[in-house]
């Protein structure tokens, strides 16, 4: 239930503020209003509001919406309204119309971010734990309890890290511009300090995903090897493990954190492991069997125990005051906007898979989870919505703003517009094109659901 409220609140939040900067850039540049919908199809709910009588509806597929202006191309206008028709408005004030849609979202992911900011985020630190063994982080000398302070793109100028947020979005940063990223970290309690260098590979560089983090070493906090709820006849309940059980080593290897000690139950399916445990203060031999499962995206064969692995992860409070709170907005929607793009422009020369597409089903999901972690988590959430419906609806697609948007571009550089023949082709190209992405993020979505991703 918390799913679907979270989904439907965001829908209709992002699609009211996209409409509405439409809306107000009309009515500023007096362009008549005749509609304003959330959702396509049929009407469920509608009022007539203002001097010129503009129709605010609800409409029944809430999976968009649209702002209907007068216009001589659509149909009859009266003499004495042309001069308030869309299209007889000067060229700039046609794209201000057009560009105040994604415009908008991307000031509400500002004031959005600066007000999660200024509520305080509660956020893993950014300790960490055991990079995979092949990873670039293990390969930098990174071990489990690293706390990392600071980073630097340079090793000369340093800028602190306040969470393990903090730290993935400098590493996305770091795969993105094929850069290398220095740390600065200390122990768990912060004594003794070095600085380590992640230089990822070309061809993590290259395939940029969401499980690219995990692949760079910093995809997991650092958290104790307890174990948490077994499910009924799985291999942990039938081996006796209990919750709360501490595991100290694993075949005579001393086990770090519970990332360690989930990689040792994914390299052992099928196999009997000697485990060392902890309970109630007594040492405990016990023998365990991980059933053997098919890994998501061909990653083979591996161990599950049905168990929860994983004790409480340290967390701490990220929280600026209003100032700064406005600044970091402004700041991370500049971020996030780079990042999509980057990504977007990635996937297009093949650098990055088809995967990384979301469709509601996904989005759904992650609005649900963000929900049930709190305020500010869901603030950040729909933050990163908004910017990604901005920067999606200025790309240079027909039947996308940033489409319209090129259109004018052309008006402006040959001094006529685009002719109507053209148009007709291009919004047929742009439907072909919206409907391939639309599946392919439903794809993906269903793939994520199904584990096959």
């Amino acid at each position: 239930m918390l799913t679907v409220l979270a989904f439907v609140v965001t829908l209709a939040l992002l699609i009211v503020v996209h409409e509405w900067g439409h809306y107000r850039a009309a009515v500023a540049c007096d362009v008549k209003v005749l509609r304003f919908s959330v959702g396509f199809g049929r009407v469920l709910w509608s009022r007539r509001i203002g001097r010129d009588g503009c129709e605010f509806v609800v409409s029944a597929l809430p999976l968009g919406g649209y702002v209907r202006m007068l216009d001589e191309r659509e149909g009859l206008v009266a003499p004495d309204e042309r001069q308030r028709a869309f299209n007889r408005k000067p060229l700039w004030q046609r794209a201000f119309v057009v560009a105040a849609g994604p415009a908008a979202n991307l000031v509400l992911a500002v004031l959005l971010y600066a007000a999660a900011q200024a509520w305080g985020v509660q956020e893993p630190k950014a300790v960490l734990g055991t990079p995979a063994a092949d990873s670039a982080a293990a390969r930098a000398g990174l071990r489990a309890g690293d706390w990392v302070r600071a980073w630097s793109s340079d090793g000369l100028d340093w800028q602190d890290i306040r969470s393990m947020s903090d730290l993935r979005w400098q590493a996305m940063q770091a795969l993105l511009e094929g850069r290398p990223l220095h740390l600065s970290v200390s122990d768990r309690d912060g004594r003794g300090s070095r600085a380590v260098m992640l230089q990822a590979g070309a061809e993590l560089s290259r395939d940029v995903d969401a499980q690219a983090l995990n692949r760079l070493g910093l995809g997991t906090p650092y958290s104790e090897a307890l174990l948490g709820d077994t499910v009924a006849g799985g291999p942990a309940q039938a081996a006796g493990l209990r919750r709360g059980d501490r595991v100290l080593a694993v075949d005579g290897q001393a086990v770090a954190d519970a990332a360690a000690l989930r990689q040792a139950i994914r390299a052992a399916p099928g196999t009997a492991m000697r485990w060392l445990v902890e309970r109630d203060g007594r040492r405990l031999d016990i023998v365990v069997t991980p059933r053997a499962v098919e890994g998501a995206r061909g990653a083979g064969t591996i161990g599950r125990i049905d168990a929860a692995v994983g004790g409480p992860v340290e967390r701490v409070t990220v929280r600026s005051g209003p100032a700064d709170a406005l600044v970091e907005g402004a700041r991370r929607t500049w971020k996030v906007c780079s990042l999509t793009l980057g990504m977007i422009g990635r996937m297009l020369i093949g650098e990055a898979a088809l995967s990384n597409l979301s469709g509601p089903l996904t989005i759904a999901d992650v609005a649900g989870q963000s929900a049930s972690l709190g305020l500010s988590h869901y603030l950040a959430f729909l933050a990163l919505v908004s910017v990604s419906l901005g920067v999606l609806n200025l790309l240079p697609l027909p039947m996308l703003d940033g489409g319209h948007l090129m259109y004018y571009l052309f008006e402006a550089v040959t001094g006529r517009p685009v002719p109507e023949i053209w148009l007709e082709r291009l919004q047929r190209v742009g439907m072909v094109l919206l409907v391939l992405l639309m599946s392919v993020a439903l794809f993906n979505d269903v793939a994520r659901l199904l584990g096959l991703q």
